[in-house]
């Protein structure tokens, strides 16, 4: 058995030497975001236990910020929009909230809705952080996915639709009398998939049967006297949901569809999807985009909370940066590049991993048809007799390995293909018959992480061995970079029935060359336009690749980061838009330079 005992004494040899010991880590985060995810009644009747974040409703709140999540029983409280702390409500909906709405009005009252039933009651309150809440009696009813929006002369809006048939719609409210209709009712907009390749329902945007994809999650932002009406589509389960947008003049519109759609899109990586959020302004002005991540492996209702910024450019065409989006980013708090991949490098990518006992290792993903493809991988060992594991360095969340027990002989080791300093860790757990339903106080995560250059002499980076954090999706940046090619985490306590873990992701820069520029670019735009193939020659010490393109050579705001291959197929494209295509190669040490833009009719 591998030891566990700390050898603090040699702490400082692992530091890395180039960088002064006072010298400040800045600030970042990670998506999926590290919250404490509430387990989900949905499905409960099933006895499928899981947690899930989604469809998010972000307000700022008297300089302060308030994040509604679906069936979550209470909301989230944060100062800096990176640590969020759980409010549990005096009075709320029985079973939580579906596809909640939030607004601030004028720093006043707070207002929110979001009846599982679909009741169209709006609760409000002046002290959020109290958790005590007014009700108004219900208004309506048959109200899915609304958004709640009050514009600056007091008119207040109603928007909500969640169908593959149907529009959404609007409905005007007074405010001043329990937010009766007033009679003024529209239908809006709805999917064009004929037209747009995004909005096509499934993974990849293809189903062999079902060819309309789902619109809902509506929401409203206003922005220098123009209305950005948002929808998400095709599904919340698929690598493909996303959020676009239609511009007007008028909250009741009409609206126009926008040249750059989806105007959040996050199709591949570690963690994929940004579909169905809200965008909200931080007290100094940069917005940002909360949205929903498919993790999707227990049930496809499971799911993931995404922030990525948000920007409008010169024609008022509103966009996300998602470059890189589950990679570290800095922290809104940064006075320039709030948002963005802050240079860390995934530095664990197939690294060799040994596990202390394994009851399980799954291989899953999602299919064309919507189902899942499941593969029980059979247990290999080394020659030295150590049980291996596939599962928890391929960057896949659907994938797991499950240990024999949940105590503190449990233990990952990962040998990386190549040393590096380390920055930070993010450690992806997984729900396996946890036997946890709805909201549960006193759940933690306890856990301890070591390092080594040699596998052998192991020194002590991370102690949460008292910990009363519960940290599904556990980010933790270390104080100072450690260089090292050997990481450890060490099991105490997790919560549920089993320890089960989907990917120990290992952040930094590595010691080596970043990879070439990509050779032979090549982009074949099919007879239905909405498709394009894409191939390109393997590039030498690349993990991976970035495609990035857009509507303009300025203005490549989508990307799709795929690893290992070296051709691709995207369903996603608009019919009638032209566009430009790039790529990129990076690895552990670093992004290559561009190709040159090739313009696509």
């Amino acid at each position: 058995m591998k030891s566990t005992i700390f050898k603090i004494a040699i702490l400082s040899l692992f530091f890395v030497p180039e960088l002064k010991a006072q010298e400040a880590i800045p600030e970042t985060y990670i998506n999926p975001l590290d919250l404490d995810y509430t387990y989900m009644v949905y499905n409960s009747s099933k006895n499928i236990s899981y947690r899930s974040g989604a469809d998010p409703a972000v307000v700022e709140f008297r300089g302060e910020y308030y994040m509604f999540v679906t069936r979550s029983f209470g909301y989230w409280h944060s100062t800096d929009l990176v640590n969020w702390e759980f409010i549990k409500p005096k009075q709320w909906f029985f079973e939580g909230s579906n596809a909640p709405t939030a607004f601030n009005h004028k720093d006043s009252l707070l207002y929110f809705a979001g009846d599982p039933a679909g009741y169209g009651s709006i609760l409000y309150t002046d002290d959020p952080k109290s958790g005590e809440w007014t009700p108004t009696a219900s208004i309506s009813n048959n109200i899915q996915d609304s958004e709640l929006f009050i514009d600056d002369d007091g008119k207040t809006y109603l928007y909500w639709g969640s169908s593959n048939v149907h529009p959404l719609k609007v409905k005007m409210l007074n405010k001043d009398d329990r937010m009766l209709e007033t009679g003024v009712q529209k239908e809006l907009i709805n999917l064009v998939e004929e037209e747009h390749g995004w909005e096509r329902f499934g993974e990849n945007n293809f189903h062999p049967t079902l060819k309309e994809g789902y619109m809902e999650g509506a929401s409203m932002t206003k922005h220098n006297g123009k209305y950005y009406l948002q929808y998400a589509a095709p599904g919340t389960q698929f690598n493909v949901y996303a959020d676009g947008a239609y511009v007007g003049e008028s909250p009741l519109g009409p609206f126009e569809y926008m040249p750059n759609n989806p105007m959040s899109f996050k199709p591949g990586g570690f963690t994929k999807g940004a579909g169905h959020g809200i965008t909200m302004k931080q007290t100094n002005g940069q917005y940002w985009h909360f949205a929903t991540m498919a993790l999707a492996s227990n049930s496809h209702w499971e799911r993931r909370l995404a922030m990525f910024p948000t920007y409008f450019d010169e024609e008022g065409l509103m966009y996300t940066n998602t470059h890189y989006g589950d990679y570290p980013r800095y922290a809104p708090s940064h006075p320039s590049k709030a948002g963005e991949h802050n240079g860390w490098m995934l530095l664990s990518y197939k690294g060799k991993t040994t596990v202390s006992s394994s009851k399980m290792q799954i291989k899953k993903s999602t299919s064309t048809d919507g189902e899942f493809d499941i593969t029980e991988m059979p247990e290999k060992t080394n020659n030295k007799g150590e049980i291996l594991s596939e599962v928890l360095t391929d960057e896949s969340p659907k994938s797991f390995w499950v240990a024999e027990a949940n105590d503190d002989k449990q233990w990952v080791e990962i040998e990386m293909l190549s040393p590096g300093n380390i920055f930070a860790l993010q450690i992806n757990y997984h729900d396996h018959e946890s036997g946890i339903y709805t909201r549960t106080d006193g759940l933690r995560h306890r856990f301890t992480v070591e390092v080594s250059q040699d596998g052998s002499n192991w020194n002590p980076v991370i102690d949460r061995s008292k910990s009363y954090k519960d940290s599904p999706n556990a980010y933790i940046v270390l104080s100072q970079p450690v260089k090292a090619k050997y990481v450890r985490y060490n099991n105490i306590e997790v919560p549920g029935n089993n320890f089960a873990l989907s990917e120990i992701r290992v952040f930094g820069k590595g010691l080596g060359k970043k990879p070439a520029k990509v050779k032979s670019f090549n982009v074949e735009r099919e007879e239905d336009r909405r498709n394009a193939n894409f191939s390109w020659d393997k590039v030498k010490g690349a993990q991976g690749y970035n495609i990035r393109w857009g509507i303009a050579p300025d203005k490549l705001y989508h990307s799709w980061l795929v690893y290992v291959v070296t051709e691709h197929l995207m369903r996603n494209l608009d019919r009638d838009q032209k566009y430009y295509f790039t790529i990129e190669a990076f690895n552990e040490n670093g992004i290559s330079e561009r190709t040159e833009i090739i313009p696509v009719e």
